[in-house]
């Protein structure tokens, strides 16, 4: 008898994955014209190891688009500390797109939306559709998309290391469940969004909060 295995749907959070790999990888990587490509290499390379490991049957790629999200409309501080992206990060996503096009991988780009919302909205889908959404990125907001039908893949160190992460995993590292996540960030705050939290309360307090509370 064949097993029954759910179809799988891989969702690449494309904004965060070239970004790792722009400043994971050495910046004298180029071409004979001088163009960069260091971001280009190490996105392509998780890509194709994706491709290989998960086998998934369905893929697509979300990316934020150019200008400010719905969210500057609620907070308008938010992300104000970020940099402006470098020139030469910026020319590669441009490359990068222009190659997942290429491979006929669909690019998902809403205006005022960011690329978190395109993969929720995704990853909802994909349960709805009895698929196995795997969702890759960088960004551990994403956490809090975790059910039955969705995993998350964590990359935490250059390219290569990723964390798996599932229920379980959330309630061994963080004594937390997927729904209290958006409680946690909103506690302890966010610095990489300059989401400002409690005042005197970080990770230990927030965790301590959720759990008798």
């Amino acid at each position: 008898m064949f097993e029954n295995r759910k179809e799988k749907f891989v969702i690449i959070d494309g904004n965060s994955l070239i970004h790792r790999a722009f400043y994971a990888l050495p910046p004298t990587m180029q071409t004979v014209r001088g163009e960069h490509t260091n971001a280009v290499f190490g996105f392509l390379r998780m890509l194709f190891k994706l491709l290989e490991e998960e086998q998934p049957d369905y893929i697509a790629v979300a990316v934020d688009p150019p200008g400010p999200s719905f969210r500057q409309q609620i907070y308008a501080d938010y992300k104000g500390h970020r940099q402006k992206t470098p020139q030469e990060l910026g020319e590669q996503m441009a490359r990068t797109r222009e190659i997942l096009e290429a491979m006929r991988i669909q690019v998902f780009e809403v205006e005022g939306f960011e690329a978190d919302d395109v993969i929720g909205t995704l990853a909802s889908q994909a349960g709805a559709e009895q698929l196995e959404a795997i969702i890759v990125s960088g960004d551990a907001d994403l956490l809090q998309l975790i059910d039955d039908t969705v995993v998350v893949l964590l990359t935490r160190r250059g390219i290569t290391q990723v964390d798996r992460c599932n229920r379980l995993y959330l309630q061994e590292r963080f004594g937390l469940t997927p729904g209290q996540w958006v409680d946690f960030k909103a506690l302890k705050g966010d610095p990489s969004d300059n989401i400002p939290g409690i005042p005197g309360v970080g990770d230990k307090t927030a965790r301590r909060l959720l759990a008798d509370f």
